[in-house]
């Protein structure tokens, strides 16, 4: 399997333990060794390892919480860092997310975690800029 095939089956993994509400598969997907941070949409960003996985906890155990599916998946790798950015379509709404990983004891491990929404905008006349730079 290639670096990119891998990373894309790590980020998998993370949907897949997001939408069944596996907490388990949750935790083992977060790097151990290394700084890791989170920020869920409207949420300040956690940065403590103890903190996100409680997080998670929280949010798979909520019945209400969102069941999300991943799509449009675009992998950057630069050796042994990798970042996914992809579309989360939940019910009524679409967030753009990016999922950094690194390989820890050899497996892709996630280290961050964003989403956000996506507003879509009605595509408007560009303006000429203007002539002279006030600053």
């Amino acid at each position: 399997m290639t670096d990119n095939d891998a990373v894309l089956a790590a980020n998998l993994a993370f949907y897949r333990a997001f939408a069944e509400r596996d907490f388990a598969a949750m935790e083992q997907l977060w790097a151990k060794t290394v700084p890791v941070a989170c920020t869920h949409p409207g949420w300040a960003p956690l940065t403590d390892r103890d903190e996100i996985v409680e997080s998670w906890r929280a949010i798979l155990a909520n019945p209400e919480s969102p069941r999300p599916a991943c799509h449009e998946e675009e992998v950057f790798l630069w050796g042994e860092v990798a970042m996914v950015i992809c579309a989360e379509e939940l019910p009524g709404n679409r967030l753009t997310a990016s999922n950094l990983f690194v390989k820890e004891d050899g497996a892709w491990r996630l280290v961050h975690h964003h989403a956000g929404p996506v507003f879509l905008h009605q595509e408007t006349t560009r303006r000429r800029p203007p002539k002279a730079r006030l600053n």
